[in-house]
């Protein structure tokens, strides 16, 4: 038996109005169109799937038996429908920190908008693994503080102001209207992904990756003091950690847009003008 999809999409609208009239108009036909349609399902199925009279529609017991079925077939023509969309779609696949996340966002709803649209793949991923996932070519471009490892390309940089100190709530340091950098000499500095703090004094612990959101588990550990982007003091709130204003100059983290110089397509152009026109507006 063939079943064509057409066919049963009028079975399943007209088993839901209970009307030829109302399941035509809904789809865009006549009414000779929908019963012609009907009854072609029916020869094919060899069941009769409705019960017609001048007053009503009512489904047969067959017809009630093969509903189910047939809204799954056409659940499926449709999730078949956006998947293809999808992958003949040109996308890209893009790594980030954390920390960078809201950025990220406004790209992909860039890459999203324009013509012809961009999808977005987005992992998020520390240093090292997007750094691997670039050698491996399994992400198209990632977010890396910079500078990038040496056989990468970065562009559109842009910095993370770092003003202020992730202390454990109740520390001496928590009821200080601010935090000069020499509070911390004698005491331990967290440093995300082991990146060095320029002109804080203090004895320097490396934090596993770079994410920063996961470093304040080992703040409110009291595992030590975390210098904190303005990024994150606006996105986590936590009762048991507490930012302090750290008046450190102009500490800052600088971040780049990081690719192979051998994978370059047009995507990837238009991720770094998204990235470019991202850091411009808000």
């Amino acid at each position: 038996m063939t079943l064509m999809l057409r066919e049963i999409q009028c079975f399943a609208r007209v088993a839901d109005r209970l009307s030829f009239s109302r399941a035509a108009a809904d789809l865009g036909m006549s009414q000779p169109a929908m019963s012609q349609a009907i009854t072609r399902l029916e020869r094919s199925s060899g069941l009769r799937l409705f019960e017609r009279s001048a007053r009503a529609v009512r489904l047969t017991a067959e017809g009630r038996a093969l509903l189910p079925y047939a809204e799954q077939v056409l659940e499926s023509a449709s999730a078949f429908s956006t998947e293809a969309s999808r992958l003949a779609r040109p996308s890209i696949h893009l790594a980030y920190p954390p920390l960078v996340g809201s950025l990220v966002a406004r790209v992909a709803r860039r890459l999203a908008a324009r013509t012809p649209p961009v999808g977005v793949e987005l992992r998020v991923a520390d240093r090292a693994e997007a750094s691997a996932a670039l050698a491996r070519g399994e992400v198209s471009a990632a977010v890396l503080v910079v500078p990038a490892p040496a056989p990468l390309v970065t562009g559109a940089r842009f910095h993370v102001s770092v003003d202020h100190l992730a202390v454990p709530a109740g520390h001496p340091l928590a009821a200080r209207p601010r935090v000069e950098p020499r509070d911390l000499a004698g005491r331990t500095v967290l440093a995300p992904g082991g990146r060095p703090w320029p002109g804080l004094p203090g004895r320097t612990r490396a934090a596993p990756g770079d994410d920063f959101a996961a470093a304040l588990d080992l703040v409110a550990a009291g595992a030590g003091l975390l210098p904190a982007p303005q990024l994150l003091v606006r996105a986590v709130r936590r009762d048991d950690v507490t930012f302090v204003p750290l008046a450190a100059g102009d500490l800052r983290i600088t971040y780049g847009l990081a690719w192979s110089r051998e994978r370059v397509t047009p995507e990837l152009m238009a991720l770094v003008q998204a990235v470019q026109d991202a850091l411009w507006t808000r």
